[in-house]
């Protein structure tokens, strides 16, 4: 007898034959016991056009995004145990998780997230938001357009997993520096999208002071971008900037369970003597303010750690993520 068919195999098969302008394969014996696998069109600007299996629980979709002017990207899942999107009844709780600047999709894969046990029990979405994306809609001297990188993620990617992936609506968000910022900016910009957020050294509060301004201009720079592409000009377009500083959105976050951590930028445990790193030092005024600020408007569930020595490096932030999991996941069960 012929060895059944993965439903990883069958996507595979039927992403291809869509994109080959073929109709779908009828089952054989040798698929017709496997999970049915039913053809989706795009969805809402997106469509899946690559399914890979890259490791047990880890599985890779390549996404065509129109917010993203019809590029593809890659966006990593860690599954659940017993997932099966193709049995359509399934949705599972989803935790998503997001990279920081410089990074991308696989860059939390380098942590233990696969072996902690409590993640068998949820869908861990792990997008990719670009070098330096920022997790915007980038402002384009007005013209808006590609990169859309807040619509691809909050629109397009968020539809698509909830209808062919087994994602459900109950999610949660944490990420790290860029992604930190990312975190808090969707919680707070897309009401009840997000039923926690969490921030490892998170950019916080970019409009803190001059310093922490250049500082994110310099990462806007990035690759040879014209800072200005992103947000505009901290001045003539400081409506922008407010609008994605979450230090000014503290109110639309202050009924979400939030955490927020980071180093003081000095040699840590995870450090060599005498180490120091303003990036870390900077993040960690913009974090201490976004906490009295959330304060002042009446936050009523924010954790933080604001652990003192520490830098801006990986033990610190999957010593934080996990730290952050209990609330997190309490969230997922309200």
């Amino acid at each position: 007898m012929p060895r059944q068919l993965s439903w990883i195999a069958q996507r595979a098969l039927l992403v291809a034959a869509l994109l080959l302008g073929l109709s779908p394969i009828a089952p054989t014996q040798a698929t017709a016991a496997a999970p049915a696998v039913v053809a989706r069109p795009a969805s809402r600007g997106a469509e899946v056009v690559a399914v890979k299996q890259v490791a047990d629980r880890l599985t890779d979709l390549t996404v065509r995004s129109q917010a993203l002017g019809g590029r593809t990207v890659n966006v990593r899942l860690l599954t659940p145990d017993g997932w099966n999107p193709a049995d359509r009844r399934q949705h599972w709780p989803t935790f998503w998780l997001l990279h920081g600047c410089c990074g991308d999709y696989t860059s939390w894969s380098g942590t233990d997230i696969a072996q902690i046990p409590s993640l068998h029990k949820v869908l861990v979405v792990m997008p990719e938001a670009g070098w330096n994306g920022w997790y915007s809609d980038w402002w384009n001297y007005g013209a808006g357009g590609d990169p859309a990188w807040e619509t691809f993620h909050t629109v397009e990617l968020a539809h698509l997993l909830e209808h062919g992936w087994g994602a459900s609506s109950n999610r949660v968000v944490a990420g790290l520096s860029m992604g930190g910022q990312g975190a808090l900016l969707y919680a707070a910009r897309h009401p009840g999208m997000f039923r926690a957020a969490a921030a490892y050294s998170g950019s916080a509060h970019p409009l803190l002071n001059d310093e922490s301004i250049n500082r994110i201009k310099g990462f806007f720079a990035g690759q040879g971008n014209d800072p200005l592409r992103v947000w505009g000009d901290p001045v003539a377009q400081r409506r922008i900037w407010e609008a994605h500083d979450p230090y000014y959105l503290a109110h639309r976050l202050k009924s979400l369970p939030v955490y927020l951590s980071c180093g003081d930028g000095t040699a840590g445990p995870f450090d060599p003597p005498g180490k120091t790193d303003a990036l870390e030092a900077d993040f960690n005024r913009q974090n201490h303010a976004l906490a009295a600020r959330m304060e002042q408007v009446g936050a009523k569930h924010l954790t933080t750690n604001f652990y003192g020595p520490g830098t801006h490096g990986w033990a610190y932030w999957q010593r934080e993520l996990h730290a952050s999991l209990p609330m997190l996941l309490k969230a997922l069960q309200r």
